[in-house]
C-alpha cells in the first residue's frame, strides 16, 4: 500500500540539517519518515573550553555535592558532562532550559528537577528558580563560551552564590563546495535554523540564498538571534523542539510561492 501525501508532507523536499552526530542523525531519520531527503550540512561544530583546569575544578566540586543547583541550558553542555562521566549527587537538582535539553539529560542518565513552563530560556529559567528558591542557594551554570551571562546576573541579583563555568566553544564548519553550489542554486528547499550561532554561520556561508528557499526556526527565540544576524525567516516553531520545527515546515508546500506568507 503506498502512503498518502498526509503521511509524507515532506515529499520532494530537500532540507539542510545543521548539525552532526547523534542530533544530526535523529533529525535526518525524522525528516525521512516525512519523505524529505535530508542534506546533513554541520556548520557548527564544539571545541572544548580554553579553560580546561577551571571547568575540572568545578566538575570536581559538583560531584563531591558542593553546589544545590546545576543548570544547563544546551544539548551540547550534556555531552560535555558525559564525555567527563560527571556523577551528580542526588543532592543537587538539575534544571534544564527546555525539552531538548532535558531529553538529552535523561538519555544518559540525569535527572531533570526543572525545566521551564513557560519561557525555554535562560530568562525563563531564572524567574522559575528564583521562585522555587526564595533563600540563597549555591548553584553552578555551565554555558557556552559565546553565551550571554543573563542566567547568572538574574540568580546574583536574586542572591543566589553562583559560579558561571565554560562548558565548551562554539566554532564554525565551512561547507563543501557542493552544499554551497545546492544552496545558491535553489537545490535546497529549507535550512533549518536551530540556534544564534547556526544563524550567524548561514548568514556567513551563504550569502545568497534565493527567496524561495524557506528559512525555519525552532523558536521565537532563535528566529529574534537569526532575523538579527540578517536572514528573513519564514517559518517559526511554536515550541523549541525538532518535531515543532518539521511540523512547522511541513505545512509549506512545493515550491512555495512569496504569497503563501503573506499575513
Amino acid at each position: 500500500m503506498t502512503q498518502s501525501k498526509q503521511d509524507k508532507p515532506l515529499d520532494g523536499w530537500r532540507i539542510l540539517v545543521p548539525r552532526g552526530g547523534p542530533w544530526g542523525d535523529g533529525v535526518a531519520a525524522s525528516l525521512r519518515a516525512q519523505g524529505a531527503v535530508p542534506v546533513v550540512a554541520p556548520l557548527i561544530n564544539f571545541a572544548p573550553t580554553t579553560d580546561q583546569a577551571a571547568l575540572d575544578a568545578a566538575l570536581a566540586r559538583l560531584a563531591a555535592g558542593e553546589y544545590d543547583w546545576l543548570t544547563i541550558t544546551s544539548a551540547t553542555t550534556v555531552d560535555v558532562l558525559f564525555a567527563h562521566r560527571v556523577e551528580v549527587p542526588r543532592t543537587t537538582k538539575i534544571a534544564a532550559v527546555g525539552e531538548t535539553t532535558a531529553a538529552a539529560l535523561q538519555a544518559v542518565g540525569y535527572e531533570v528537577a526543572l525545566v521551564p513552563e513557560q519561557d525555554n530560556s535562560a530568562e525563563g529559567m531564572a524567574e522559575q528558580l528564583i521562585a522555587l528558591e526564595p533563600e540563597p542557594r549555591r548553584i553552578l551554570t555551565l554555558r557556552s563560551e559565546i553565551a550571554k551571562p543573563v542566567l547568572t546576573k538574574s540568580l546574583l541579583k536574586a542572591g543566589h552564590d553562583v559560579e558561571s563555568v565554560v562548558a565548551y566553544r562554539t566554532v564554525g564548519v565551512p561547507v563543501t563546495d557542493r552544499i554551497m553550489r545546492d544552496v545558491q542554486n535553489g537545490r535546497i528547499n529549507a535550512i533549518l535554523i536551530t540556534s544564534g550561532s547556526v544563524a550567524a554561520q548561514v548568514r556567513e556561508q551563504f550569502p545568497d540564498i534565493p527567496d524561495d528557499t524557506l528559512l525555519a526556526a525552532i523558536g521565537p527565540r532563535t528566529a529574534k538571534d537569526a532575523r538579527k544576524a540578517g536572514l528573513p525567516i519564514t517559518v517559526v516553531a511554536d515550541r523549541q523542539t525538532v518535531d515543532a520545527l518539521i511540523d512547522a515546515v511541513s505545512h509549506f508546500t512545493l515550491p512555495h510561492a512569496a504569497d503563501e506568507f503573506a499575513p
